[in-house]
Formats: C-alpha cells, structure tokens, sequence
C-alpha cells in the first residue's frame, strides 16, 4: 500500500511540475529525480518560465551561445587593467558610459577594430 501511495504522489508531482502524464514505465528515482530538478530550475530565475525552456532546448541541441540579460556582469582583463561591463536592456554600460554594442566598447577599450563577443569571450 505505501508504494502505490508514493507512487500516486510522484504522479502528481510529475503532472504539476511538466503538465503531462507521467509515462508509463517510468521508475520512481527517475521520477524523484526529475521533479527536483525542476524545482530547482524554477529556483533559479535564469531557468524559469518560457526563457528557461528556451535556454534548454538550445542546451538540448547542442546550442552553446551565451544569452545575455540585463543585470549581467563581463569582466575582461586588457593590458593589466580590469574592465566590468555591465549588460543593460538595451545596451552595455562601461564605467558609467553607455554603449550600443560590446565592439564598440572593445574599441574603446583597445583602440582598434575587434569583435565584441570575441573580446569578452561570449558566443552570441
């Protein structure tokens, strides 16, 4: 009787965390584990809602580019000085300047021509 019961609970977990039945011959550890690990992701800002399926279906497929939100922080170090580059919403802000794109603060930083997402290490 208690394993039909925790397996009812693990169920309904399912059902509320992925808004699906559960398949058939799933088993429970893998059940527990994939419940908790949603509740983790919903946890986490970066993973919840539409951006976070998002985020994963790129991850699921292989896509590593680097999704950049407003509030993150890139750090580059050039020529011994360190740089932070906060992203905004629309734009990066660099020592209280605002620029439209990382090239133009990578230009701004070296002087010459670079690729911004190169610069700052991201893949976009």
């Amino acid at each position: 009787m208690k394993r039909s019961t925790h397996r009812d609970a693990l169920t309904q977990a399912w059902e509320s965390a992925f808004g699906h039945p559960l398949p058939r011959y799933v088993q429970a550890q893998l059940v527990e584990h994939a419940v908790g690990w949603h509740r983790q992701m919903q946890e986490n800002l970066l993973w919840r809602g539409s951006a976070g399926r998002r985020r994963l279906r790129r991850l699921l497929q292989g896509d590593t580019r680097t999704e950049l939100t407003p509030g993150m922080m890139l750090v580059r170090e050039w020529q011994g000085e360190v740089f932070h580059v906060l992203v905004l919403p629309k734009g990066f802000e660099l020592n209280g300047r605002v620029f439209k794109s990382l090239s133009a603060i990578a230009r701004h930083i070296t002087g010459t021509a670079w690729s911004g997402p190169l610069f700052f290490g991201v893949d976009l």
